[in-house]
């Protein structure tokens, strides 16, 4: 089990990033969160087996909220602790 942080910046606020990341998420077998940041970018924590984050990455990508992209930051981060699903937060 890991968990991730990512960062998403470019056009990812407004266009049902979160709302697409968190149907997305259904497919796969991870728990997490993710929320607009201040500054324009999305944040996204993903706990799960490694595969299984990289192909939800992956997949997030290929799917049409990929070319909203411009950058993406990932760092590892401690297992997420109190979180069951996948849910947006404010």
């Amino acid at each position: 089990m890991t968990a991730r942080q990512y960062l998403f910046a470019g056009r990812v606020q407004g266009v049902g990033f979160r709302y697409s990341t968190k149907q997305l998420a259904k497919g796969f077998d991870v728990l997490g969160w993710v929320k607009n940041l201040p500054d324009g970018r999305v944040e996204l924590q993903l706990m799960g087996e490694a595969e299984e984050l990289d192909e939800f990455i992956q997949e997030l990508h290929d799917s049409p909220l990929g070319h909203h992209i411009q950058e993406q930051e990932e760092r590892s981060v401690p297992l997420l602790e109190n979180v069951r699903g996948f849910s947006i937060l404010d």
